[in-house]
Formats: structure tokens, C-alpha cells, sequence
């Protein structure tokens, strides 16, 4: 399958070196039903690093997440991405520098896995990249284990087993910034650790990787850093050691919160106080 986007061949962007950032929001804030949902915050993230965006229902977790992707204008503040506002990238140019995956996954037509996933290099149409279509598609596919079901329709695959061919074609788009919305949400034990173990070797191999949780266990496993929010505002930023205390997490979520060091590994383990 063949696609192309509308708006014009884009041009391909440059590598970005470790560390440096790939987008950032200074001060941005958000409005739904006449309401602030997302409130004057400041985030960055870095090529080579997985930052997480965690707390408690209508935190604003998704909305932020649709403005670092600039899917929703800001009422306030800016985005940037590859050092240029978001609002000024074309969608062309958008598509080939940041790739979504959004809480919902739906079709209208029964579109094979191997089509949905081939979906994701679209952007690159018509560039020196799409010379590496067949190679990202296969290897995004073997990446979130979907290769057995290529040819059977997206729309007779279970809940979880859409949700990680829609992260295959996240993945082959190829971009360097990689947006993820509750990614884990339907997965079962085993494939949430696929899922984000694909997350860390992408942030490895220079990626910057904003990802939606909220499994505070998964995000103190395979984050670099955790940004908590707290009715649209930023509670705390940092290493998960230094984010997920019990003071906070009970303060944010209002329910006893206990943090204990994993025996081996010594990454925090958050339970609630029964």
C-alpha cells in the first residue's frame, strides 16, 4: 500500500545528537469545556531518553501529550519541535519528525496488519528514506511480535493485539520523537514489557520517548525521568528515585501510597496502603 500526505514532499531532518532536545513546551496551557486542563507547564524532552507522564485521572496526562505533538494548539505558552514551532511545520514536516500513538486505535475498513503497519511510512513518500520502507516495516512488526498475523484484518485482532500492531506503525514511521498514550493499557504482563522495552532501545538508539502510564511500577522501571501531574499543573519532575516518594504520590493521588526499593534491583516499587 502506497500513500502519500498531502502538502508536498518534505525534506528529511537531520540527526540529532544524544542529549540534545528533541521538543520542548515553555509554559503551555491547555483549555477543554471552558476549563484549564493543562496548566503553564514546562517540559523537555531529550534525544536519547524515555520521560514518563504520570497521575491520577484528568491530570491532563493525554492533553499534554496532544500539545508536545502539536495535535492541540495551546491557549498559552509554545511548543517547539526540532528547534522550530510546532505550528510552523507543515503536516508533511510534522509527520516526519514526531510519531503519535493514541489511546484509541479504530478503522473503517478491514485493512490487513501488514497494511496498517506499511501506514507508518507514509511521511517518507517520495524521499531518500523510502528506500528503508521494507526493512523499518519488518522490523517494527518483529519488534511488538505481530508477524504471525500480518495478513488477517486489523479488525478481527483482539483489543491488545491492535494496540501493538498500531505501535508497529508508530514505530516504522521512524521518527525521533516517539509519543506514546498509554501504550500498556490492554496489553497483558508480558507484552507491557515488550512494548516498553522497544520504548528503551528506541530512547537507546536516540530517540526522545514521551509515554503516557499509569502503572507507576512500569514508569519507575523503564523511565529515565517521571513528570507527575497534579490537576494540570507539574507536581514533580525528575529520576524516578526522586519523583516517586510517598509524600507525593499520596498527596497527588489521595490514597495512603507506600514506596519500597525492589530487593534486587532496588528501583522503587509503589503499593498502595491497604
Amino acid at each position: 500500500m502506497r500513500l502519500r500526505l498531502p502538502g508536498g514532499t518534505p525534506a528529511v531532518p537531520a540527526p540529532v545528537a544524544a542529549g540534545e532536545v528533541v521538543a520542548r513546551g515553555d509554559a503551555v496551557s491547555a483549555e477543554r469545556g471552558g476549563r484549564r486542563v493543562v496548566d503553564g507547564v514546562d517540559l523537555a524532552v531529550h534525544a536519547g531518553e524515555v520521560v514518563a507522564l504520570v497521575g491520577p485521572n484528568g491530570a491532563g496526562k493525554s492533553t499534554l501529550l496532544s500539545l508536545m505533538a502539536g495535535d492541540l494548539r495551546p491557549a498559552a505558552g509554545r511548543v517547539v519541535i526540532d528547534g522550530r514551532d510546532v505550528a510552523a511545520w507543515s503536516p508533511p514536516e510534522l509527520a516526519v519528525r514526531r510519531a503519535v500513538l493514541p489511546q484509541r486505535h479504530t478503522l473503517s475498513f478491514p485493512f490487513t496488519v501488514a497494511d496498517v503497519v506499511a501506514m507508518g511510512r507514509t511521511p517518507w513518500a517520495g524521499t531518500d528514506a523510502e528506500d528503508g520502507d521494507e526493512a523499518a516495516i519488518a522490523e517494527a512488526m518483529r519488534a511488538t511480535d505481530v508477524e504471525e498475523f500480518a495478513d488477517r484484518p486489523f479488525t478481527a485482532l483482539s483489543g491488545g493485539e491492535q494496540a501493538r500492531v498500531a505501535l508497529a506503525r508508530v514505530l516504522a514511521q521512524g521518527t525521533g520523537f516517539l509519543l506514546l498514550d498509554e501504550p500498556t493499557a490492554a496489553l497483558d504482563l508480558h507484552h507491557q514489557e515488550l512494548v516498553l522495552g522497544v520504548a528503551r532501545r528506541r530512547a537507546r538508539a536516540g530517540t526522545g520517548v514521551l509515554v503516557v502510564l499509569h502503572d507507576l511500577g512500569l514508569a519507575a522501571a523503564h523511565a529515565d525521568r517521571i513528570v507527575v501531574l497534579s490537576r494540570g499543573a507539574v507536581a514533580a519532575a525528575g529520576t524516578p528515585h526522586e519523583v516517586l516518594t510517598e509524600d507525593l504520590l499520596t498527596d497527588v493521588y489521595r490514597h495512603p501510597i507506600e514506596v519500597i526499593p525492589h530487593p534486587r534491583t532496588g528501583t522503587p516499587l509503589v503499593i498502595p496502603r491497604r
